[in-house]
């Protein structure tokens, strides 16, 4: 996707940030455009076509989490973006439990942001254009249309757990470390002093593991995970 074509949304209550943003976007050549409430957001994002939504989480008349399910329930592939002053292990698991694929802490360098919008939309792009199905026994993954199916089941992924599984099923049978995990899926240095890997993992597991006798991402203790029978 050229970077000029991607349309952003940036829902933030904080005019200063939301205008930083928006002109930090706009410097780097995407096209942004602002909510100022969680419900103007949610109007916005039906009445557009957005490749990207960044949400700030404490908001009025519709917080970010309540936005990003609802956004979910429409949309299960557009890069959802958390960006708050809530930076506890609790919070990143409520943004990241209500379909967010990244998070940011406020106060955040702006190209540290730009990093993790270009990582959402890498992996968006090697989607497209990707041209293989993947496949590890009874679970498949489609590329080209982004769909993931276990025993003929469908299964809704998050962008972020889309990613994930991918790098999974590519190295089936190895082990891969958080290290890896956060270098390949994440594009950028990651905090390894917080769980959040583990997190992503766990929810992927819900997804794809809980409803099936036949248990396929497994903990190798002290190292990292692996897909296997």
């Amino acid at each position: 996707m050229n970077q000029s074509e991607v349309r952003i949304l940036v829902v933030e209550d904080e005019p200063k940030v939301a205008l930083f943003v928006k002109r930090g976007l706009e410097e780097n050549g995407f096209s942004a455009e602002i909510a100022f409430d969680g419900a103007i957001g949610k109007r916005m994002f039906d009445a557009g076509d957005y490749d990207v939504v960044i949400l700030d989480i404490n908001m009025p008349y519709k917080n970010g989490i309540e936005l990003c399910k609802e956004i979910r329930s429409i949309n299960q592939k557009i890069p959802v973006l958390m960006l708050t002053a809530l930076g506890t292990t609790e919070d990143k698991l409520s943004g990241f439990g209500s379909g967010a694929d990244d998070y940011l802490v406020k106060p955040f360098e702006f190209r540290e942001l730009l990093a993790r919008i270009r990582s959402l939309l890498k992996r968006i792009s090697v989607a497209e254009t990707g041209g293989n199905i993947l496949k590890f026994l009874d679970l498949e993954m489609n590329l080209d249309t982004y769909e993931v199916t276990r025993s003929t089941q469908k299964i809704d992924l998050t962008q972020k757990e889309f990613a994930l599984l991918e790098y999974l099923l590519r190295n089936k049978g190895r082990v891969v470390s958080r290290i890896d995990i956060a270098e390949k899926v994440w594009d950028i240095t990651f905090d390894t002093g917080t769980n959040v890997i583990d997190v992503y993992v766990n929810f992927l597991r819900k997804k794809i593991d809980k409803d099936f006798a036949q248990k396929l991402i497994h903990t190798q203790t002290g190292v990292g995970y692996i897909l296997k029978a």
